[in-house]
């Protein structure tokens, strides 16, 4: 399947695979879903997730889920326990 931007997006989500390495990435075409997916290789622990951290992440759009991995990592950096 391709549409404009298409290449772009395949681009970003390999660099997101270099940047953010504890994710798997997915894009989905279901309507009324987010097209983006992100699941962690290592799920969060209790700690983590009472911070914000979660195992999965979707948005609408490849940069919001730059964003979103960033905000997700800074947590679980912040929080090793």
């Amino acid at each position: 399947m391709t549409y404009p931007g298409y290449e772009r997006e395949q681009q970003l989500i390999e660099l997101l695979g270099s940047i953010h390495r504890g994710w798997r990435y997915e894009a989905r075409d279901v309507p009324g879903l987010p097209r983006w997916w992100a699941h962690r290789y290592q799920p969060v622990t209790p700690a983590q997730h009472a911070a914000g951290a979660r195992d999965v992440v979707a948005r609408t759009s490849v940069y919001r889920l730059a964003e979103a991995l960033g905000l997700q990592d800074e947590i679980t950096d912040t929080i090793r326990n």
